[in-house]
């Protein structure tokens, strides 16, 4: 239902919804529509009934406006056709255009916070409290009034501190204020917002005390009220599928939203908490701009005015004007991407329009703060020492669990079959025979002959660990190695471990 807001015929949408929101109950046709239209200067002329009978059938698509199921009375045919379709606006339709009315008329504006409206608030619980404990008790009539006026205050006290509030951090978000706007929002920060907070925290102790002596009461009191006036209660109970929304201060649940912006209910604080935590905040907000305007001497002013007032001029520009205007502002003449620098190693050609191409990453200090001066402390060089020691301590266990897998090797070498090696000692193991096997030769015995393995260099040796491996062919002879992880079978082979050294000082000396 909000389409309507946001297309492009958007001024003639809000137009039609306009004439149909300034009457209650109403039920036009086209010409009816048309007529009304035509009194506005701004439309005379330029809207026929075709077009008009084109939005009208939009708005109903959207759900902003009703068929209307009235009889036409018409004198003639051709008033029958044109008069023959009727419209009205429906409920969700009329509050979203009522809605867009407030935001177009008050979007810039600062609403004014109704702080006396809090005293009335705060005399109003206390007068129910003390009707209740009169002689005879409240008089239902006299609560009902008393409950509808308290919550009328209250809301309309609560929405304008929002509205204010949400005006505050718009202001202090910009970082282009000057002497003379820093000096007004300074006032107005000090002065007014102090004069709210002060009367919040005046007024909130006491109105908490009130609502704890009313809440034991509070149910029985909503009950009284009941009985006395039903509302639309009673009529729509035969109609089952119609959901009546009551006024205000006539649930439990209105008087626990009442009670919630006063007292922390739920652990999350209460909305006074809040509105003293949001104070803090908006005087920061404001030191920083106090800082921003000292910084300003050094050049490093945010240009945010000066931007907002060239991008009127390209809005008001035609075609050739803005490309001069490009050309005066920025002096790049025929270049098509401006701004930040962008990365060195990403080439984009020059034929790339900037809707498509690709986006350049602004600092956040530059984005949210206009400032280009670096924040911070350099960081230190981060040690890596502790990181080195527990590497090392890794490294020097796993090579002590490999010396000691190599001394197992060798003491059982020649009685693989007796013994159950450890599992480092038959990785290690598996390891050797891998790279023995490796460097065994085929040996060629003829055209007519099988290769066969020739088996003489058939060895692995690992000098570090002081460990030789030797592979022997026997045909018929299987070795079976043992571990804790399972065994392994090795057909027509002898594996012979020694130690490396040895080995090669019998070659020497050989």
């Amino acid at each position: 239902m909000y389409s309507y807001l946001s297309a492009p015929e958007r001024l003639e949408y809000l137009a039609v919804m306009r004439v149909f929101c300034s009457t209650l109950l109403a039920d036009l046709a086209v010409p009816d529509v048309l007529a009304k239209i035509a009194r506005d200067g701004a439309w005379r002329g330029q809207l026929d009934a075709d077009v008009l009978m084109a939005r009208l059938e939009q708005l109903v698509k959207w759900g902003n406006l009703l068929r209307s199921s009235h009889t036409v009375k018409a004198a003639s045919i051709a008033e029958y056709q044109r008069s023959r379709a009727r419209y009205q606006v429906s409920k969700p339709g009329e509050q979203v255009q009522r809605d867009a009315e407030q935001v177009l008329a008050s979007a810039d504006a600062a609403r004014e916070v109704s702080s006396e409206l809090l005293a009335l608030v705060d005399r109003g619980l206390r007068e129910i409290v003390a009707a209740l404990g009169a002689p005879g008790g409240v008089d239902p009539q006299e609560a009902l009034e008393k409950t509808s006026t308290l919550f009328v205050q209250f809301a309309e006290f609560a929405e304008s501190v929002r509205d204010f509030y949400a005006y505050l951090g718009q202001v202090l978000a910009r970082y282009d204020l000057d002497g003379a706007e820093y000096q007004g929002f300074k006032e107005l920060l000090l002065d007014y917002v102090e004069a709210i907070t002060e009367e919040v925290a005046f007024r909130s102790p006491r109105i908490a005390a009130t609502l704890a002596r009313l809440w034991p009461e509070l149910p029985e009191f909503l009950e009284l009220i009941g009985a006395h006036a039903t509302g639309l209660g009673a009529p729509a109970g035969g109609l089952p599928e119609t959901r009546v929304q009551r006024s205000r201060g006539r649930e439990l649940a209105d008087w626990e939203g009442l009670r919630g912006w006063f007292v922390d209910t739920d652990g999350r604080g209460s909305q006074v908490d809040q509105l003293r935590d949001a104070t803090l905040r908006a005087l920061q907000s404001l030191l920083a701009n106090a800082k921003r305007m000292l910084r300003s001497a050094a050049g490093e002013m945010s240009r945010r005015r000066d931007l907002l007032r060239l991008a009127a001029w390209f809005d008001a520009a035609g075609p050739e004007d803005a490309h001069d205007l490009a050309v005066a502002a920025f002096g790049l003449y025929s270049a098509r991407h401006l701004g930040v620098a962008p990365d060195p190693d990403g080439t984009v050609p020059a034929y790339v329009s900037w809707w498509s191409g690709p986006a350049v990453e602004v600092p956040v200090a530059l984005r949210e703060r206009g400032s280009r001066a670096q924040r911070g402390r350099t960081a230190a060089v981060e040690d890596h020492s502790e990181q080195k020691a527990r590497l090392l301590a890794q490294a020097r266990g796993q090579a002590l669990a490999r010396q000691a897998a190599a001394d197992e090797l060798r003491s059982a070498s020649g009685r693989f079959g007796q013994l159950r090696l450890s599992s480092a000692a038959m990785g290690l193991l598996l390891e050797l025979l891998t790279s023995a096997l490796g460097n065994s030769r085929l040996r060629w015995a003829g055209p007519s002959a099988a290769p066969a393995f020739g088996l003489e260099d058939a060895q692995a040796v690992d000098a570090e660990l002081d460990l030789r491996l030797t592979l022997s062919r026997v045909v018929g002879t299987a070795t079976v190695l043992r571990s804790v992880d399972g065994e392994l079978t090795v057909e027509d082979l002898e594996i012979a471990i020694a130690a490396f050294g040895s080995a090669a000082d019998e070659e020497v000396s050989a």
